[in-house]
């Protein structure tokens, strides 16, 4: 199986060298040429369009950072839609709105070929060791089909239901980690104010109810001063509102959502767009004066899970 590999990024490239490291076929595509070298080194082939890539290889992941980036690698006219036919998959790997990629899905199919939308959540150290988690979208069919692609890029593989399904949770739970890191800072500062030690506070959410997958990873490097989690602000705003358009759609009076879209504005009117996320704890640093900073935490995080093949999550109550 050719599988075909464009959006170089934080988190595709990781992705990318997970196929390429468990032994599959990858040709790759960047807009910048020098984010595959690695890969290019490691035996991966590039393509000079789109459109190539769809013509050489059975299945092409995209993992691009908007929307609109999807749409143009799709619609150009050297695009992925030019070069796609029967028997070929589209996997949509981005952060994105379902209803653009129900959009985009209906023009795959009607080359003949099958979309899928199969984010990842889990992190940037997970992404390169192959042990993060897959949402997929599509056709049972076409989840089968492409069981071992996920397999090399991600462990826990859900099979969400109807394209677009995928999406919709991806925004969904990257709403909960907004959330939960917005009170993580907030518990940090209050601790520090109060007079806590922080390593000490760190451990006690840790071991508690009050523990989370953020505290565990942007806790660390918040407290490290790095604050380099691999995720920009403009990310997050992108991904609260496309939860927000989601609510708005079905009329669902969100209490919590508007107040995290009007931070995440604020700080990036502060600190700009492209300023690590967790550092949106630098408001509460400016208004308190308090430097939340202890020793002993790392400046980005890495997995220390070893590298297992991927498996299917069946969901509770089902078999």
């Amino acid at each position: 199986m050719q599988i075909g590999f464009i959006g170089l990024g934080n988190v595709g490239g990781k992705l990318a060298g997970s196929i390429l490291r468990n032994g599959l076929d990858l040709m790759v595509r960047d807009l910048d040429k020098g984010a595959a070298q690695d890969l290019l080194d490691g035996g991966a082939t590039w393509a000079d369009s789109p459109k190539e890539m769809a013509e050489a290889c059975d299945v092409v992941i995209t993992c691009l950072p908007s929307p609109a980036a999807s749409a143009a690698v799709l619609e150009a006219e050297d695009g992925l839609l030019a070069g796609f036919g029967p028997d070929k998959v589209w996997m949509e790997m981005s952060t994105t709105d379902e209803a653009e990629v129900k959009r985009l899905g209906a023009m795959v199919k009607a080359t003949g070929a099958e979309p899928v939308d199969c984010p990842v959540s889990g992190g940037c150290h997970r992404a390169a060791t192959g042990n993060i988690a897959i949402f997929a979208g599509c056709e049972r069919e076409t989840f089968e089909k492409i069981m071992p692609v996920l397999k090399t890029m991600g462990r826990r593989l859900l099979h969400t239901g109807d394209l677009g399904s995928a999406s919709m949770l991806k925004v969904m739970t990257n709403y909960l980690a907004t959330a939960n890191l917005l009170t993580v800072c907030e518990a940090l500062v209050t601790s520090a104010a109060a007079g806590m030690d922080l390593n000490t506070t760190y451990e006690a959410i840790a071991i508690s109810s009050g523990n989370s997958f953020v505290h565990e990873t942007e806790g660390q490097v918040i407290l490290n001063g790095s604050r380099d989690i691999n995720f920009t602000m403009d990310l997050v705003k992108k991904d609260i509102g496309l939860f927000q358009a989601i609510a708005d759609r079905h009329d669902v009076p969100l209490e919590i959502s508007p107040v995290l879209i009007d931070i995440f504005d604020d700080g990036i009117e502060r600190f700009g767009e492209r300023e690590w996320s967790p550092n949106i704890i630098k408001r509460l640093e400016e208004a308190t004066g308090l430097s939340i900073l202890a020793p002993g935490f790392p400046a980005e995080m890495t997995d220390d899970e070893p590298e297992e093949p991927g498996y299917e999550v069946i969901p509770t109550g089902r078999t």
